[in-house]
């Protein structure tokens, strides 16, 4: 088969992009996911999001590397591996930019 458009990765951009492409019918999408469905009832639970921290079926697992800053600690960030992405494994959480930093950044 073949593809006018391959998307990498299933989270929520990568979702949207290939819905929007292929809605028209006039296009072939395939959509990669290297994780699998978004089953887990602790996905669908807000506060579940703590149960994926360690789990490498849906998190990639990634830290950074240590740090001075931090006492050389290794600080986890959570990246989703899973249809969804890091949306299905965030708890419902979002942070909105306050009206100063963007003031101060214009």
């Amino acid at each position: 088969m073949t593809y006018d458009y391959i998307i990498v990765g299933a989270g929520s951009a990568g979702c949207v992009l290939a819905n929007r492409l292929s809605e028209s019918g006039q296009h072939n999408v395939l959509l990669l996911e290297a994780g699998g469905r978004d089953t887990s009832p602790w996905i669908h639970i807000p506060l579940g999001y703590g149960k994926h921290f360690t789990d490498p079926k849906v998190n990639w697992l990634y830290s950074n590397e240590p740090d001075p800053a931090v006492a050389d600690r290794r600080i986890p960030n959570p990246r989703g591996k899973v249809l969804g992405g890091s949306s299905s494994i965030n708890g419902l959480v979002y942070v909105r930019g306050q009206r100063e930093d963007y003031d101060l950044w214009r």
